[in-house]
């Protein structure tokens, strides 16, 4: 899988990017979780998220964050790293200016950055969160949310409690025209350790694929 070096906000950021052959291909974005927590583009979640996608035929770039690996900058709190993500999404398409179809998939604090980047960028057809950490970042921005998607998480969460999760995916079934798909995966913790890793890219998989048969938002 080639790797890229493509300008984000602060310098150069470094991805895996991984492209289809058919040139009207979906295209995915995979985000990463909390940089200063270890969190970096080869993450198990986020590379089986990203082969995911790619397996269901979609053109794929995961990247690292500011600071991260070979990305130049530092942490910036979530506000850089919006940034970040908008610029591979920028890249991303300046490649697939056919693509019909765009997906954002975050994990931890990767899902959050990713809904904050649906409220930016309304070409985003499909979101993809992944035990996001609802006890520790606000989530009320998505009003009202644009998109419809999928949001997962395990029943054994201590880093993210499955309590405030159900919360905000309560919050976000109140509002019109999109539907909020919410899975929890009985027993599994933040990163859908051992056998829940499968059954979560599973259900992924299940769902991004029905999105993709269905019309609408």
């Amino acid at each position: 899988m080639p790797e890229v070096i493509f300008p984000g906000p602060e310098g150069r950021l470094e991805g895996r990017y991984h492209p289809q052959k058919d040139r009207d291909a979906p295209i995915a974005i995979v985000l990463h979780p909390h940089p200063q927590f270890g969190g970096t583009m080869n993450n198990k979640v986020v590379y089986n998220l990203h082969y995911a996608f790619y397996n269901m035929g979609f053109t794929v770039l995961r990247f690292n964050f500011r600071g991260v690996g070979r990305s130049q900058g530092e942490y910036d709190q979530g506000v850089g790293e919006l940034g970040d993500a908008a610029s591979a999404l920028d890249y991303l398409q300046s490649m697939n200016a056919n693509s019909k179809h765009c997906w954002v998939a975050g994990f931890s604090f990767g899902a959050w950055i990713g809904m904050q980047l649906l409220m930016r960028r309304p070409e985003i057809t499909g979101f993809i969160s992944a035990s996001p950490p609802a006890n520790m970042y606000d989530f009320s921005f998505l009003a009202p949310c644009p998109s419809s998607g999928l949001i997962i998480n395990g029943t054994g969460d201590r880093v993210a409690p499955p309590a405030d999760t159900t919360s905000l995916v309560n919050k976000l079934k109140e509002q019109k025209g999109i539907t909020i798909t919410h899975e929890q995966i009985e027993g599994s913790g933040h990163f859908f350790e051992g056998p829940h890793m499968d059954t979560m890219i599973g259900t992924v998989s299940d769902y991004v694929k029905r999105r993709l048969t269905e019309s609408t938002r």
